[in-house]
């Protein structure tokens, strides 16, 4: 073991008159402690909150999508057979959309009514896990409607309907409701048209706007409802791996120039990316400041030890030491210091989002967020991050009183 180390580490144990100096460096140690713990659990929150948007804008919103400047689609059955042979393709999905009024006698709202086609597997993995009651196999069923004075019986086919909605219309499975849309002629006149439907199926997305607004239909009966027989709004496509999402992006424009037109997840939802981004840097920010000055506090206890131990300075100097060497005391005490605070915070962060991931004991307003627990996403590489730029600032606090320390003069402290 190298001496300076020997030194560095016995500064680091107080006798009695020093007991200050001590108390003041475990202050620092401490300091360094809660804001590596703070980043670190901070980082790993929002990164959970990242990473649970991705999830539900992505689940809830295309990938890939094609569409026609000039209309609908009528070519979509074709058009899905290229998709498919594109590598990164896991899917695609042909859908409509449309808006109406949704009534069932106890409530009334608006809707986006969106067809699908409930047996596609992509449909089917997209939505399958949001069902709370029914399914997607419950959109081709057909169902009695008994008949009323002023209704005949019927057949009604199902729809799918958000938790929101469903508490907003006080309906359940099997509820019958009626739908009203305008409708467009293809000379472009404009005219409304009803229909009876059943509820078949009620979902949770999370997302209250998703919840209250969205209705599912199966694509054929859409497509009957809205006028729009054989053709298809859009279609959206899904990726094997996300990290392809430029690549597929740039096969499909080679493949479908113009009327069509492609986006990609990442063009839909750049702002809120870039806004979350934005705000995951300034909390970053903020908390490294609260690192910074603890491991400023460091300057202080490290100015004190010098001034304590200028006779032992003048003794080492005396005996050979080089001023490099007296330098590197002080900046090993101030580093074995940074290290112990960093290291005692990294295993508070750990344990506090493991706590947090485990037991889940704070909770968040579920309508505002979608989620009602705090998110986690542990990443190494913040862990790290934090590790480094810790013991930077901590490197940086002991670079002034070092200096000092190795500027003093022996002869001047033993005359004194």
């Amino acid at each position: 073991m190298r001496y300076e180390l020997k030194i560095a580490l016995r500064y680091l144990r107080a006798r009695r008159k020093d007991a200050f100096i001590s108390v003041t460096t475990i202050f620092t140690a401490v300091g360094v402690m809660i804001g590596v713990a703070a980043l670190t659990v901070t980082l790993s929150v929002m990164g959970g909150f990242e990473q649970s948007l991705k999830e539900r804008v992505l689940s809830l919103s295309p990938q890939v999508q094609i569409l026609n400047s000039q209309g609908s689609i009528d070519n979509y059955a074709d058009i899905e057979k290229k998709v498919t042979r594109v590598p990164g393709v896991n899917g695609s999905d042909a859908y409509i959309v449309g808006q109406a009024m949704l009534s069932s006698g106890r409530g009334i709202g608006g809707v986006i009514v969106r067809g699908v086609e409930p047996a596609n597997p992509v449909v089917r993995a997209q939505w399958d896990r949001f069902m709370t009651a029914g399914g997607l196999d419950d959109l081709s069923r057909s169902y009695p409607i008994p008949g009323t004075a002023a209704q005949p019986a019927a057949v009604a086919g199902g729809l799918a309907i958000g938790v929101s909605l469903a508490k907003k219309l006080k309906a359940k499975p099997g509820d019958a409701v009626r739908m009203v849309a305008p409708i467009f002629s293809p000379d472009g006149s404009l005219s409304t048209k009803s229909g009876q439907f059943a509820v078949g199926a009620i979902f949770d997305s999370g997302m209250n706007f998703i919840d209250s607004n969205m209705v599912f239909m199966d694509l054929a009966r859409a497509q009957d409802f809205f006028g729009r027989t054989g053709r298809v709004d859009g279609i959206d496509i899904h990726l094997t791996n996300l990290d392809q999402t430029d690549a597929v992006t740039g096969a499909m424009r080679k493949l479908f120039t113009s009327p069509y037109q492609v986006r990609n997840w990442i063009e839909f939802n750049e702002n809120a990316a870039a806004g979350f981004a934005l705000l995951k840097r300034v909390y970053a920010l903020v908390l490294v400041m609260l690192i910074g000055v603890a491991a400023f506090n460091l300057v202080a206890t490290l100015i004190m030890v010098v001034m304590e131990k200028r006779k032992d300075i003048a003794v080492l100097i005396a005996m050979g030491a080089t001023r490099r060497d007296v330098r590197l005391i002080f900046v090993m005490k101030g580093l074995i210091v940074g290290a112990a605070g960093t290291a005692a915070g990294l295993i508070l962060g750990a344990a506090g989002c493991f706590a947090l991931a485990r037991y889940q004991f704070i909770h968040i307003p579920r309508e505002i967020y979608g989620i009602s627990t705090l998110p986690i996403a542990v990443d190494p590489w913040n862990f790290a991050a934090v590790a480094l730029a810790s013991m930077l600032l901590c490197l940086l606090a002991t670079v002034y009183p070092a200096r000092q320390a190795s500027r003093e003069m022996p002869v001047e402290i033993f005359r004194s």
